[in-house]
């Protein structure tokens, strides 16, 4: 590492890094009050008009970058790049700038994503150092940490399996850039940033499962993943297939009986906060592939249903946020792990099942299958461990996504309050969401002739059915149910996130503990 407190993510294993998390460059971060202008890249920031602070005064000593400004158009807004090559008089071989935009309209997330588009113009550069200097903007700790934050989830890319490498991957480089970030604030930041890379690092891990090919990543070897994070103080316990009848948990069974790879849930607790402390409770599915049963996909798209365990990649994602950076609170992750397969024991639509809530089911479509997960997840979560919340995540429906697109996930609670911080959470970290609605009018449509209920309510409404259905098994809990389908794979890209796989409610959940449960 380099002097001062650095961040390495790369693909070997690193203290305090998953094991599994695959980076297409290695980036070291480290945090100056001064520094000189690097021989590489310097990287400069430009408020709105293209102003510049005092460090370009070192970087571009002949006054190119005014030249440059003009004739290309730049004006320093927001995110905007631009870049000069070999510049007079630059000690630099490369001098790129990205826009602040106006001071007087911050925008959330503003400095993580100014630090993704920092990160990407580092192209093949070795060495970098940044100045985190704009006229008539004050950058304190948390603005340096959150830029640094947003350089390493730019850096992320799922290239493990690429057995081609390119020149400097055969030179042994594999693309490592040291980031020397200069700041006023510097070690204040240093010390900001230790609990960002945490998040980052759950970022990355939540990311990496959801990118895994599902016949690397099964029930089994998930299971196996959550258990690595024992070594961040997390207790984790793996429930089978033996243990999960014994309790009755019907309906995730059913869901798994069709594959010849074995359920598991996984139960981590991380314990931050005194014994007396209710905790906190966050429910994933995780379905590590959905051929949809015997109600089947179509064929085309159906490789990525290997996503369809965002949620449970989220879940453990965030344990491992609040973990690495020893959040100040009692939390519980459950995660239902299966494969919905077909064979000739998978389940028939008509079948009918008893969740372990000991409430009846009849399965009318086997492709709605992650509800059945969660059904018996939720309330195994909730009856053992009586938390203060519970909040699942999944990527439940498409339905979703017809209602909101790909940048808000739907939102479903029985607590204003709740909701409300969900809300408040998820425009801090823009990974937003909106609320939709539930109701008895909507309830009555998963009411079956057969059973106690039925696992689809027909075409309309789709993503709120589900949530009535999970509603059921949360008995009086405050709870909130987070359907992640149009933002946890295949979300569109921006500044911090360039690949399939996103990382969706790490951040918004670790922001939601943060603000309102720690302490």
């Amino acid at each position: 590492m380099r002097a001062g407190r650095s961040a390495v993510v790369s693909a070997a294993p690193a203290a305090g890094i998953p094991s599994g998390v695959v980076m297409s460059r290695t980036i070291e971060i480290s945090f100056a009050r001064s520094a000189k202008p690097s021989d590489e890249l310097s990287v400069l920031l430009a408020a709105d008009g293209g102003r510049l602070g005092a460090a370009a005064q070192a970087v571009d000593p002949s006054g190119v970058l005014a030249r440059a400004f003009r004739i290309s158009g730049f004006r320093g807004k927001a995110r905007a790049t631009t870049e000069i090559v070999a510049a007079q008089g630059s000690p630099s071989d490369r001098i790129a700038v990205v826009g602040v935009g106006d001071p007087a309209s911050p925008q959330p997330d503003g400095w993580a994503r100014l630090g993704g588009a920092a990160a990407g113009q580092l192209g093949k550069a070795r060495k970098a150092t940044v100045f985190l200097d704009v006229p008539g903007i004050e950058i304190g700790a948390r603005e340096a940490a959150d830029f640094a934050f947003g350089m390493l989830l730019r850096a992320y890319s799922f290239d493990r399996y690429k057995t081609k490498k390119g020149e400097d991957d055969a030179n042994g480089a594999a693309g490592k850039v040291a980031v020397t970030i200069v700041a006023a604030a510097a070690t204040a930041a240093k010390k900001e940033f230790a609990a960002a890379q945490a998040v980052a690092e759950g970022v990355l891990l939540a990311r990496d499962l959801v990118n895994e090919p599902a016949n690397l990543l099964g029930p089994l070897e998930f299971a196996e993943r959550a258990r690595e994070l024992g070594r961040l103080g997390v207790k984790v316990e793996i429930l089978t297939e033996k243990e999960m009848k014994k309790l009755g948990m019907g309906a995730l069974l059913g869901v798994a009986q069709g594959s010849v790879r074995p359920p598991r849930l996984a139960v981590m607790q991380w314990n931050g906060a005194p014994r007396n402390r209710r905790p906190v409770a966050f429910v994933g599915k995780g379905v590590v592939f959905d051929t949809g049963g015997n109600s089947m996909k179509p064929a085309s798209g159906m490789e990525d249903m290997k996503g369809d365990m965002g949620g449970a990649a989220a879940v453990t994602g965030l344990m491992h946020a609040l973990a690495a950076r020893k959040a100040t609170v009692n939390a519980i992750g459950v995660i239902g792990l299966v494969e919905n397969m077909v064979d000739g024991n998978a389940q028939r639509p008509g079948d009918i099942v008893t969740s372990m809530s000991g409430q009846t089911i009849e399965v009318l479509n086997t492709d709605a299958e992650g509800r059945l997960v969660l059904a018996d997840a939720i309330w195994y979560c909730i009856d053992r461990f009586k938390p203060a919340f519970a909040i699942d995540l999944a990527t439940l429906t498409g339905a979703v996504m017809v209602a909101l697109g790909q940048h808000h996930a739907g939102l479903f609670s029985n607590n204003d309050e709740l909701a409300g911080r969900l809300l408040a959470a998820g425009l801090a970290t823009q990974e937003r969401v909106w609320r939709l609605p539930l109701g008895p009018e909507y309830d009555k449509l998963i009411d079956s002739k057969n059973a106690d209920m039925k696992n689809i309510g027909g075409r309309y409404g789709g993503s709120i059915t589900a949530a009535q259905f999970l509603q059921r098994f949360v008995k009086d809990t405050a709870w909130a149910h987070l359907d992640i389908a149009g933002t946890a794979m295949g979300s569109p890209a921006t500044e911090i996130s360039q690949g399939w796989a996103s990382g969706f409610g790490v951040r918004l959940l670790d922001r939601l503990v943060r603000d309102n449960y720690e302490g």
